[in-house]
Order: C-alpha cells, then structure tokens, then sequence
C-alpha cells in the first residue's frame, strides 16, 4: 500500500468510473435537482457527497487488500465482471427508456424537495446531499472503487480519480446533462463502461493466473 500520488493509477481510475457513472441515476438526479435549485450549490453538494462515500469505498478497499494477495485479486477480478455486466445489460435495456427513467428520477427529487422546503443555497446544498448521498450506497460505482483500492494498493490516487470523475459527471449534469442527453444516448455511454470493466475483468484474472 502506498500513499503516494499515481498518476497512472489516477487515470486508469478515472477512465473507469467516468463512463460507468454517466448512465447512473445520480447523473439524472443532478440534472432534475439543478433545474429546482441554484446550479452551484447542486455542484457543491453533490460533490461532497460523492467524496464521503468515495472515502468510505476505499476504506473497504483498504480492508479488502488485507486479505491474501490471490483472493484479493479474485474478488477484485469478480467486482469487475459483475459491474460489466450490469452496465451492459442496463445500457441494453435503457434504449428508448430514457426519458422514462428521467420523469421517475424527477418525482423522486420532488418528494424530497417538498419534505425538505427551501429554495435558496443551503436548500439545495441539503437537498443534494441527501439525494447523492443515498444514491450512492452499494452503488457500482463504489464497489468499483473498492476493488480499484484493493487491486492497486494506492488509496490516495484511487479516491482522487474516482472522485473526480465523479465531480465531473455532477458537473456535466448541472450545466450541459440536457444537452448531452439529447447528443449522446447515455444507454451508449453504459455499455463503453461495460467493454472497459470487462477489460479490467480480464486483465485481473490474467495476473491471477500468473500468481
């Protein structure tokens, strides 16, 4: 275990969490959530959210890695290619129900902003919290994270690139997530996540087997 900054590591995080996230429905909750409240404090509250349950993902990570080296890396191999397949499979279904998924994701947020009330910034800020935050228990994305931690032994650069990732698509949610949706069919999105974690899934298995 190390705790110093890997870019590689960094990266490589990133580059999974980005596309396995933009499907999510923590991205369509961002996007309802920023046409409620002010777009800055959606931002600010979903990224803090995000970076606490990051923090928690690779805690799990790190007591993950205590274990043997060889089960470490089968668990980690497993958490890949279970999250390749539920990201296909979810992009396949999710074609032409999009639009779908965005109305039940609206009436959830309006359930909670009318429990909550408000409307100014630390409205917005609770309310996103709240909404993120819940989303993201047992969320791919944090089991993603976990075996990530697990596999590379570098907690710091692991939770930074996911973390980041994750800021990015509540940024992309708040201020282009519409636009986006209409360009890029988000169902896409999912299954490129899927190719890349069935990619991780391999290569895990590959130094398994090599011991």
């Amino acid at each position: 275990m190390t705790w110093t900054l890997d870019l590689a590591v960094l990266l490589a995080t990133f580059l999974v969490i980005f596309p396995a996230e933009l499907p999510d429905k923590s991205f369509i909750a961002t996007l309802v959530l920023a046409t409620r409240f002010p777009r800055l404090w959606v931002w600010i509250g979903a990224t803090v959210a995000f970076g606490i349950q990051m923090v928690i993902a690779v805690a799990a990570g790190q007591l993950l890695g205590l274990l043997p080296e060889r089960l470490v890396q089968g668990v980690t191999a497993t958490l890949f290619a279970v999250g390749a397949v539920l990201l296909v499979r979810a992009g396949l279904r999710a074609r032409g129900a999009e639009a779908e998924e965005e109305a039940e994701e609206a009436a959830e947020v309006d359930r909670v902003v009318r429990e909550r009330g408000g409307s100014g910034g630390l409205a917005a800020f609770g309310t996103t919290f709240v909404i993120i935050f819940t989303a993201e228990w047992g969320d791919l994305t944090q089991l993603i994270t976990a075996g990530q931690a697990a596999r590379t032994g570098a907690p710091l650069s692991v939770f930074l690139g996911a973390w980041l990732a994750l800021t990015a698509v509540a940024g992309f949610g708040v201020l282009v997530g519409d636009w986006l949706q209409k360009r890029v069919p988000l169902w896409r999105i999912g299954i490129i996540g899927g190719v890349v974690l069935a990619i991780l899934a391999a290569v895990t298995l590959v130094e398994l087997v090599r011991g």
